[in-house]
C-alpha cells in the first residue's frame, strides 16, 4: 500500500521553519550524533584533505582549504593580482607585497585562506598578532554579510551560538547551516547589492 503525503506527515514529526520548507525534527540523541559526526568530519577534512594547497613567496606561506571555501569572492575582489580564479595556479604570491596579501587573507570569512610567516621572518608574526581587531560589517554583492571583530552570535533563545573573530551570515536564505553562509548563494544564482 502506497502512502500519500498526509500519511507520511502523521507518521513522522515535521515542523515548519522560517524558510517555509518542511524539515524533520530530531531527538536530542539524534542531534548529538549528527553534530558529533559532522564535527569529526570537519576536523578530518581540515587536516587530511588532499586538495589543500600551499603557496609561498619566501616570506610568507598562504594555505587554501577548498572544502572550507564558500566562494564569497572577497579574495579576488580585493586583490585580483594575487587571487585570480581564472589562472592556474590561482594564487600568485608575487602579485603583491606580503602585508597586502595578509590583509586580504584576514578578510576570508571562513578561514579557507590562512597564512604563516616563514621561519626567516618569524619576528614579524608577533607584530601582526599584537594588532587589535577592528570591528567591521560588510555586505558582499550577490553574497553574505561578513562580520569581523570581537563578537558573539546569540540565538533567539538568548544563548550564544558562537564566539568568533569573523563570520559570514547568509542573506539568500538557502544555507543548510543557518544563520551562517555555506555558499548556496553561488549555486542558486542569488543576486543583491
Amino acid at each position: 500500500m502506497q502512502k500519500n503525503s498526509d500519511d507520511i506527515r502523521r507518521d513522522k514529526p515535521w515542523k515548519h521553519c522560517r524558510c517555509l520548507i518542511n524539515h524533520k525534527t530530531f531527538s536530542m540523541a539524534e542531534l548529538f550524533t549528527i553534530f558529533a559526526k559532522k564535527r569529526m568530519a570537519e576536523f578530518e577534512n581540515d587536516y587530511n584533505d588532499v586538495n589543500d594547497r600551499e603557496y609561498t613567496n619566501g616570506e610568507i606561506t598562504v594555505f587554501w582549504k577548498p572544502r572550507k571555501c564558500i566562494h564569497a569572492t572577497t579574495c579576488y575582489r580585493e586583490l585580483i593580482e594575487v587571487f585570480n580564479p581564472r589562472k592556474r595556479p590561482w594564487v600568485n604570491m608575487d602579485g603583491a607585497p606580503s602585508e597586502e596579501i595578509i590583509r586580504v587573507v584576514d578578510l576570508c570569512p571562513t578561514k579557507a585562506l590562512a597564512y604563516k610567516w616563514n621561519k626567516d621572518a618569524e619576528h614579524k608574526q608577533g607584530e601582526e598578532q599584537s594588532k587589535s581587531v577592528q570591528n567591521e560589517v560588510r555586505i558582499m554583492k550577490d553574497g553574505p554579510v561578513l562580520i569581523k571583530g570581537d563578537f558573539s552570535i546569540t540565538g533567539s533563545d538568548g544563548k550564544p551560538i558562537k564566539t568568533m573573530k569573523m563570520a559570514s551570515i547568509c542573506r539568500c536564505g538557502m544555507s543548510m547551516n543557518m544563520p551562517f553562509c555555506d555558499g548556496s548563494h553561488r549555486k542558486n544564482g542569488f543576486t543583491a547589492d
